[in-house]
């Protein structure tokens, strides 16, 4: 099989052959299995093969002619080629392998991959991909211990992380309800009960909303009679403005006697304030306070008054402040 220390042809062919049969059966098996990682491997072997043919057969031409000046290097090749030799046998070897036995080698490693996985997914609550490779590490695996240990992880993790999320809507939602922002409240209701549907919390959200509105209505309600009765008429009309947004007409009858009564009063506080106002010809301030009466009272016969002398009373406001 050796010619003096050097390879024959027959040698060289013998190698190289087997590896190019190895390599097309591997190819072939795996385009009758349908299996794209024994064509893959049966491809590589076969380039490997191909590229390297060439380049033993030039090794052993120059070794025929230069034999005392190459024998270093011809061990050295023979030791290279013994290795891709070797290297093809276990490529092969792994790929003739069916994926039951694959799984059994790799077993281990897969298992810490899985692991390390799972881990990642609890850090990043990514829950149901989490218990998706749980399934995997218990029923492919077999590893049911780790398995259970890790589903507790997640729930665990997962209850902390609702019940924190849960109380930070609902403080979000009280806020609005103080800041008597009602449509936003009901909105965010909504939303509460649809993402957190499971959570204890938020039944009832809704009529949460809806009692608090109903409860800063009634107390609107008692200020207002509160300052009806006891004269306080700008208290009165600034409620009773508020009162607006939340009364129906059927609602707000009851207190239209009251009602007329403050914004007469209202007004006839406001007309005293006009005329002292031109008497003491402090023309800013009348021109302040007949605005607020055009725009409070528009259809009143003061308001109709007002509108006549308003543009020269603001006159002699801009002449006293210059």
């Amino acid at each position: 099989m050796e010619e003096d220390g050097i390879l024959s042809p027959g040698w060289i062919v013998s190698i190289y052959g087997s590896a190019a049969a190895l390599s097309g059966a591997t190819a072939i098996r795996g385009f009758m299995i349908q299996s794209d990682q024994w064509i893959l491997a049966g491809l590589i072997t076969m380039i490997l093969t191909i590229t390297a043919l060439p380049i033993g057969v030039g090794l052993r031409a120059r070794s025929t002619s230069s034999m005392p000046d190459l024998t270093s290097d011809l061990d050295r090749i023979r030791t290279k080629l013994k290795k891709l030799n070797e290297a093809i046998d276990t490529l092969n070897e792994n790929t003739l392998l069916s994926d039951d036995a694959r799984r059994v080698i790799h077993r281990r490693k897969e298992r810490e991959l899985l692991r390390k996985a799972i881990e990642e997914d609890i850090a990043t609550a990514d829950w149901d991909a989490g218990l998706v490779l749980v399934r995997e590490l218990a029923e492919r695996f077999g590893y049911r211990a780790d398995a259970e240990e890790f589903r507790s992880k997640i729930e665990a993790a997962r209850s902390q992380t609702l019940h924190q999320d849960v109380n930070d809507a609902m403080v979000k939602l009280d806020a609005m309800i103080v800041e008597q922002q009602w449509e936003s409240a009901m909105t965010e209701a909504a939303r509460i009960s649809r993402v957190y549907h499971d959570a204890p919390q938020v039944e009832g959200l809704r009529h949460r909303v809806e009692s608090a509105k109903e409860r800063y209505k009634l107390e609107i309600e008692r200020r207002f009679l509160h300052a009806a009765q006891e004269d306080r008429i700008e208290q009165a009309m600034e409620l009773l403005r508020e009162m607006d947004h939340y009364l129906t007409d059927a609602e707000a009858e009851q207190f239209r006697e009251v009602a007329r009564g403050v914004i007469g009063k209202a007004r006839d506080n406001l007309g005293v304030q006009f005329k002292l106002a031109v008497h003491d010809k402090a023309w800013d301030r009348a021109a302040d306070v007949g605005q607020r009466i055009i725009e409070e009272f528009p259809n009143s016969r003061m308001a109709l008054e007002i509108r006549t002398m308003i543009d020269s009373i603001r006159k002699r406001a801009e002449v006293i402040t210059r």
